[in-house]
C-alpha cells in the first residue's frame, strides 16, 4: 500500500493566552504521550507508558518527519529531497501569536487592557483563513512529496477547519475539491454538531459575548463556513444538520470519528457547563459525522486521559489509515419483546494483543445502544473496525503463529422498566443483564494474501478459557463447528451471520433470528 503524508490540525487554544502558550510545543500537541492507566493486576494505579501518536507513528510505520528549523522551511527549500511518508503539523496558530512578534509601545493602561483582551479573545483568528491556509499546505506538501493523496488527522475545533477546507474552500475559485487531495480524515473529539452548554446562562454568554471566538462551535453558525453557498456569519437552514454531509464534497466512508465518553477528566469547569453524556467539552451525539466510521472510547477531551495522548485513540487512527480490511458489525432479526420497557444494548470490542479497549458503548458511559429508539431494530449497527494484514507488517520479527487475529465482542442485554414515563424498580434488578455473552472471532489471512478465513463461537459454547489453543473452532464439539461461512454480499465484499445463544427449550431474548451479521469489504489499497 502506498504511503501518503500525514497533516495534524490541531484544536481550540482558546484566547490569546492560549494561542501564546501553544505555539511553543513544537508539534502542538501531535507529541505528547501518557503515562497512566487505571488500574493493575494488584489493582493498584499503574504506570503505562504511551509514547504519543507521532512517535508510534514514526515507529510503527516507518513515517519520517523533516524538520530543519521550520517544516515551512523544508517545504520551501526544493533542494531537500522529502518522501510521501511524512509527517506534518499545520501550525496555523503561530500568526495570531504574540510571542513572534516585537511588543507594541504601549502605557500602563494600555497593556493592562492588553492583558484583558488576551484573556477573553482570540483576535484576528478565523476559521475560514484557516482553512485557506491548510488548502495551500496540503497543495504544497503534495507538490514536494509528489503524492497523489493526504490524510488529515484532526483534534476538536482542527476536524471543523479540515471540513471547511473540503466543504467550502476547495469548491471555490478555481481549487482542486477536497476529495481530490484528501484520502482519508481522522478526527479526536471534534464537534461536528457544535457545542451547545446545558445551562441557559451558559448558553447566553455563548451567544452575546463571543469569548474568544467560540462562536464557531454554535449549530446555528456552522452552515456559514461548511457550505459553499453560504457566508461566514450567516445563521444555518432552519433544519440544517451539521454533521451530515449530503453534497458529494467528501465520501463520508473515508471519515473516522473518535467519539470520547469521559467528561470527569476534563476538569469540573467544562464538563460542569456541557453536563453528561459528553467527553467534558463535546457532546457524545455532536462528536461524529452521521454515517462515518466512528469509535467510543472512554477518554476525555485533552488531558492525561485525553483522546489524542491514548493508546486508544491511536489504535483506532491506525487500523483506520492501513487496515486492509473493514469490517462492520450489525445485529440483525432481533425482536424486542412487547410492553413499556426501553431495551439497551451495552458493546464493548477488544483485540488479543492490544492493552486497550477498541470501542466501548455502555449504560455506564451514558452511551449505551438504544434499541428501543432504532428507527429498525431489526438492523442495528454494533461497531466498524479495520483490519491490519499481518502479512503487511512492517516488523518482520513478528513470530507467523501471531499473525492471526481474534477479536472480541461482548454485548449484554438490559430492559428498563418505564410505566408511565418513570423508572419502575419494583421487577427490575440493577445492572444485571437480561442476556449476555461475548462472540470469539479468529481471523487468518489465507496463504497468498488472497484472502481471509474466519471461525467464530459464542464464549458460553467455548470449553476452557477464551485464550486456549487457535482457531476457535477447534475447541468447539463437531455439531457447533463451521457456523461462519462467508458469502459474497451485495455490496461487493464478503457477508456471515452468526446466531445469538439461546438457553435449552427456549428462544433467544431478542427472538430465534437475532445473529450478529458481519459484512468484510477489501479496502482501496491504492490509498
Amino acid at each position: 500500500m502506498n504511503m501518503l503524508p500525514i497533516i495534524y490540525i490541531r484544536g481550540y487554544a482558546g484566547p490569546t493566552v492560549g494561542i501564546d502558550a501553544q505555539v511553543d510545543d513544537p508539534f502542538y500537541g501531535f507529541n505528547n504521550g501518557a503515562t497512566h492507566v487505571r488500574i493493575d493486576g494488584d489493582g493498584d494505579p499503574a504506570f503505562y507508558q504511551f509514547e504519543g501518536p507521532l512517535v508510534r507513528l514514526i515507529t510503527d510505520e516507518r513515517y519520517e518527519l523533516y524538520v530543519y528549523g521550520s517544516q515551512q522551511r523544508v517545504l520551501d527549500d526544493t533542494s531537500i529531497r522529502v518522501s510521501s511518508n511524512s509527517l506534518w503539523i499545520y501550525r496555523f496558530y503561530d500568526a495570531f501569536a504574540t510571542t513572534f512578534k516585537p511588543a507594541p509601545d504601549e502605557n500602563l493602561v494600555q497593556r493592562l487592557g492588553s492583558m484583558f483582551r488576551h484573556q477573553v479573545s482570540a483576535g484576528g483568528f478565523n476559521i475560514e483563513n484557516a482553512a485557506q491556509g491548510l488548502y495551500d499546505l496540503v497543495v504544497q506538501v503534495l507538490a514536494r512529496t509528489g503524492a497523489q493523496q493526504v490524510y488529515l488527522v484532526a483534534h476538536s475545533m482542527g476536524g471543523l477547519i479540515a471540513r471547511c477546507m473540503i466543504q467550502k474552500v476547495s469548491q471555490q475559485g478555481g481549487r482542486t475539491p477536497g476529495r481530490e487531495l484528501v484520502a482519508k480524515l481522522f478526527t479526536y473529539g471534534t464537534p461536528h454538531g457544535g457545542i451547545r452548554s446545558t445551562g441557559g446562562l451558559a448558553q447566553w454568554v455563548e451567544a452575546t459575548f463571543n469569548p474568544a471566538g467560540s462562536d464557531i462551535f454554535a449549530p446555528e453558525l456552522m452552515q456559514g463556513y461548511l457550505d459553499p453557498a453560504k457566508k461566514f456569519g450567516e445563521e444555518s437552514d432552519k433544519g440544517w444538520d451539521p454533521r451530515v454531509i449530503a453534497d458529494g464534497s467528501f465520501d463520508v466512508n473515508n471519515i473516522f470519528c473518535l467519539v470520547g465518553t469521559d467528561p470527569s477528566d476534563y476538569g469540573w469547569g467544562p464538563a460542569t457547563v456541557v453536563g453528561p453524556k459528553s467527553d467534558g467539552l463535546v457532546q457524545i451525539e455532536n462528536a461524529y459525522v452521521q454515517s462515518a466510521h466512528r469509535a467510543f472510547v472512554h477518554k476525555s477531551h485533552s488531558g492525561s486521559y485525553g483522546e489524542v495522548n491514548s493508546e486508544e485513540g491511536y489504535q483506532n487512527l491506525r487500523r483506520f489509515l492501513f487496515g486492509r480490511w473493514a469490517v462492520t458489525a450489525t445485529l440483525v432479526g432481533a425482536q424486542l419483546p412487547p410492553g413499556d420497557v426501553s431495551y439497551q444494548l451495552d458493546m464493548r470490542l477488544a483485540i488479543r494483543g492490544s492493552s486497550v479497549v477498541m470501542s466501548e458503548q455502555s449504560t455506564a458511559h451514558w452511551c449505551p445502544i438504544m434499541l428501543s429508539n432504532e428507527p429498525d431494530p431489526s438492523q442495528v449497527p454494533l461497531v466498524r473496525t479495520f483490519l491490519i494484514d499481518p502479512c503487511d507488517r512492517k516488523d518482520t520479527s513478528t513470530p507467523v503463529a501471531d499473525r492471526q487475529m481474534r477479536h472480541m465482542l461482548t454485548l449484554r442485554l438490559f430492559a428498563v422498566h418505564r410505566p408511565s414515563g418513570f423508572f419502575d424498580f419494583a421487577n427490575a434488578t440493577e445492572q444485571v443483564p437480561l442476556w449476555e455473552d461475548t462472540l470469539i472471532i479468529d481471523v487468518d489471512p489465507v496463504s497468498g494474501g488472497t484472502g481471509l478465513a474466519a471461525y467464530a463461537a459464542w464464549n458460553s459454547a467455548v470449553p476452557g478459557a477464551n485464550q486456549d489453543p487457535d482457531p476457535i473452532i477447534s475447541q468447539l464439539p463437531p455439531l457447533q463447528q463451521g457456523r461462519m461461512t462467508f458469502r459474497p454480499s451485495a455490496g461487493g465484499g464478503l457477508q456471515a451471520s452468526v446466531l445469538l445463544p439461546a438457553p435449552p427449550d427456549r428462544d433467544c431474548v431478542l427472538g430465534s433470528a437475532a445473529a450478529v451479521r458481519f459484512t468484510v469489504v477489501e479496502r482501496d489499497q491504492r490509498q
